[in-house]
């Protein structure tokens, strides 16, 4: 096949996965021709999001759901996040996608198609929490540099793929493997060819759990062009920029893996508790690993109204980075006393649990109902805005709503 009808063949097929139907006649279109439908910016056409949520970001694009749409058991597409660091891959085709193993630690350079994965490894289903480590940036003060993330940079997605530990395994692990590092196909913002936007990765004990998957498929369907079709890799329980998007190549490291967004203060925080706004040394800061300890109200809206003598049935979901959610509770009093929540158990490790509390008011007025999650460690969330660090990651501070009765 020449280049050129390789090329127009695989831009079709992007062209298809961000409009989710066919081109007729795509093969008949000018070289280097926009179809009308990708030359609309809006992005919830283009993403198939929801019209009320938030764009912080659009070069690159970054896009948060509002706390009630996150209220299914399993997060749709149509609410989930969206955190880019570069700009969107063109010329994506799954038939000839492949995904190369190397690295210093490999036994040998090996490269699978994605057929490959498909056909020679066990499929798993998981249900995966993926939070943006600066979900809650918007609280911190003094303010932190980056996407001013409220509460809706979290979704819990069920993802089907094959285990990372059995493809590395067929790869072959030498014994000074440390930590693996991720490489993909989006393009840098200042488009030059030779910088990746992002190549993050994780030990090796993540890497070789059993939920940390290859995935192709997200809610039962091919994944979305926006979060990671046709393979991403997905590592629940720690921050999202762990689980890369349009994987094509992973490395299996003898040290700490340095590609961007690894090194400086990019996903870290300070090892030692600083004083807000104090300036902290890159050698001072730490890998962030499990996410902490948080939850959400997603049922009712805030600024919810309620008639007098009816009672309030609130829910939410609850998540615990690598650990599980052991107890919810409720307050209306802001954090004077606390009522027990039900909480269920989660579908799988790494998923989040659903809570739930019917709450009673002692007379009309204005209330705010606040959530608060505690860990299987006995660690629960803080009432307002934990320890401040420069780039305002890791805010699991009670979410609130706010309600009158009357």
């Amino acid at each position: 096949m020449k280049r050129r009808d390789f090329v127009k063949k695989s831009t079709l097929s992007s062209f298809a996965a961000l409009i989710g139907a066919e081109l007729v006649f795509g093969s008949k279109m000018l070289e280097g021709y926009k179809p009308l439908a990708l030359q609309d910016t809006d992005p919830y056409k283009l993403f198939k999001k929801n019209p009320n949520m938030v764009v912080l970001n659009d070069k690159p694009w970054n896009i948060e759901a509002k706390a009630h749409l996150l209220d299914d058991a399993i997060t749709p597409n149509s609410s989930m996040f969206i955190r880019n660091n570069g700009l969107l891959p063109d010329n994506l085709d799954a038939e000839s996608w492949t995904l190369t193993i190397d690295g210093e630690s490999v036994a040998q350079e090996k490269t699978y198609t994605l057929q490959d994965l498909k056909s020679k490894f066990k499929h798993y289903t998981y249900q995966l929490v993926i939070e943006c480590g600066g979900n809650g940036r918007a609280e911190f003060d003094p303010p932190a540099k980056g996407n001013q993330w409220t509460v809706g940079a979290v979704h819990c997605a069920s993802w089907t793929g094959v285990r990372l530990r059995d493809v590395l395994k067929d790869a072959g692990i030498k014994n000074n493997a440390v930590y693996i590092g991720y490489h993909a196909v989006d393009k840098h913002l200042s488009l030059d060819p030779n910088k990746e936007p992002i190549s993050r990765g994780c030990p090796m004990h993540k890497a070789l759990q059993n939920e940390t998957l290859l995935a192709f498929k997200m809610n039962g369907e091919a994944i979305p062009m926006v979060h990671g079709y046709p393979l991403r890799l997905v590592a629940g329980g720690w921050p999202a920029s762990v689980s890369g998007k349009w994987i094509n190549r992973i490395s299996i490291r003898n040290q700490v893996h340095d590609g961007p967004k690894m090194t400086g203060s990019a996903y870290r925080v300070p090892c030692e508790s600083v004083a807000p706004g104090e300036k902290v040394s890159d050698e001072d800061m730490c890998i962030i690993e499990s996410m902490p300890v948080k939850s959400l109200i997603t049922y009712p809206k805030s600024g919810a109204i309620i008639k007098t003598g009816n009672t309030l049935n609130i829910r939410g979901h609850a998540w615990a980075g690598e650990l599980e959610v052991a107890k919810m509770d409720y307050s209306i009093d802001f954090g004077s006393t606390w009522h027990s929540c039900t909480v269920e158990k989660p579908a799988n490790r790494l998923a989040w649990q659903h809570f739930a509390a019917a709450i009673t008011f002692p007379k009309n007025g204005y209330y705010e109902v606040w959530a608060r999650a505690t860990d299987s460690n006995g660690v629960s969330q803080p009432m307002v805005l934990p320890g401040w660090n420069p780039k305002g990651y890791l805010n699991n501070a009670c979410h609130r709503i706010a309600v009158k009765v009357k």
